[in-house]
């Protein structure tokens, strides 16, 4: 069989499709797999690095601004999708896939639209609890759409054509333990750990936040491990360095992205996010507690939806940006580092929300709608 993928823009929509593109070839051995993506986007070195071929198009999103640059920006765009479902088109014509699956990104429009009307079996996956505009404009021509909480289905047309199958997470996220991703890293077992990361692209908010908080750190309080972020990592660590020049006798570390995620976010005690799904998604499947800071910079605020649903739970604490301090975020993580019952029931409920079985669940919707047809 020949599956063809089509998912970009962040880590949170390419680390689903690499699951289940993972789990559909474990099913069907001899199976073929290939990506497309979005000219320039994090994709393009992100999925060559799980081990699959990606093939770019050139498409741009669109602008919700109403200046002069924004419109000449959308005008853009619509030659754009022209363009790209033109090369779309071509890469499923010489590829010849059984089925074509999104998993978010404003390239899926223009490749499940080329795979739609060649009379290809398409599948959408929104892992969002508000789908996009992509989502949205995809689920009136797609075979079979999915979603990954219960409460989505009402956002769409007919809520019956809507499967609730959870967000898959990678195999890796099962490789470790608390205790083997500590033993590897080589941070004692009694030692906290905060890990704080704010997605694949970083957050410049957060980073000055971060900035005002590593110098109100104790020493050795807890271990910090930072994520800038690339764009953000050389001002970073110039602006650390005047602030806090011992800043590592403090316990802290800062990096600007991390490839090997799940085994820290495994030996973490209290993880700093976002609330892009497939987060949350990884944060249940580990059973991680959490602070959750929802990016204000997304579609229909579908971020806060996605956090509030988890703090309704148990599994997190919610805080908006611009509601807080370096002060008041460090005095809300030394609170729960201090209850350590308390820690460990935020764990509980963290877990209560995974979907184990979402790739099984994603894959035979996918085999069976191949059957099917």
């Amino acid at each position: 069989m020949r599956f063809l993928f089509t998912c970009g823009g962040t880590a949170g929509h390419i680390n689903p499709a690499v699951a289940v593109a993972s789990a559909l070839q474990e099913r069907c051995p001899g199976s073929e797999v290939l990506f497309i993506g979005a000219e320039g986007k994090m994709e393009m070195e992100l999925v060559p690095k799980e081990g699959y071929e990606i093939r770019p198009v050139k498409i741009t999103n669109i602008s919700r601004g109403h200046s002069l640059s924004d419109i000449s920006h959308n005008i853009d765009t619509v030659k754009n999708v022209f363009r790209s479902s033109a090369e779309a088109r071509r890469i499923i014509l010489e590829f010849k896939p059984d089925v074509v699956i999104g998993t978010g990104g404003y390239v899926c429009f223009p490749v499940l639209s080329a795979a739609n009307k060649l009379h290809i079996p398409t599948v959408i996956h929104e892992s969002n609890a508000s789908p996009g505009l992509t989502t949205k404009l995809l689920s009136r021509n797609v075979d079979k759409i999915m979603v990954g909480m219960e409460g989505c289905r009402q956002a769409y047309d007919d809520p019956s054509r809507v499967e609730v199958t959870g967000t898959p997470v990678r195999s890796a996220f099962s490789r470790y333990t608390k205790a083997s991703a500590r033993e590897e890293l080589g941070i004692p077992g009694e030692e906290k750990v905060i890990l704080s990361v704010w997605g694949s692209l970083g957050a410049g908010h957060m980073n000055e936040i971060m900035l005002e908080m590593i110098p109100l750190l104790r020493e050795r309080e807890f271990r910090l491990i930072h994520v800038t972020g690339r764009q953000y990592h050389d001002g970073f660590m110039e602006r650390l360095r005047q602030a806090k020049p011992d800043y590592a006798d403090y316990g802290v570390e800062v990096v600007e992205y991390l490839h090997d995620m799940p085994r820290v976010m495994s030996a973490a005690d209290l993880i700093l996010c976002r609330a892009g799904a497939s987060t949350l998604s990884e944060l249940a499947f580990m059973g991680k507690p959490a602070i959750l800071v929802p990016s204000p910079n997304v579609t229909a605020n579908h971020q806060e939806k996605n956090a509030r649903l988890v703090e309704a739970s148990g599994g997190a604490k919610v805080l908006l940006e611009g509601e807080f301090s370096a002060q008041s975020l460090l005095e809300e993580i030394r609170s729960i580092l201090a209850d350590q019952g308390g820690l460990n029931t935020m764990a509980e409920k963290a877990a209560s929300l995974a979907f184990s079985d979402a790739c099984t669940r994603i894959c035979d919707s996918i085999l069976s709608l191949i059957e099917e047809r």
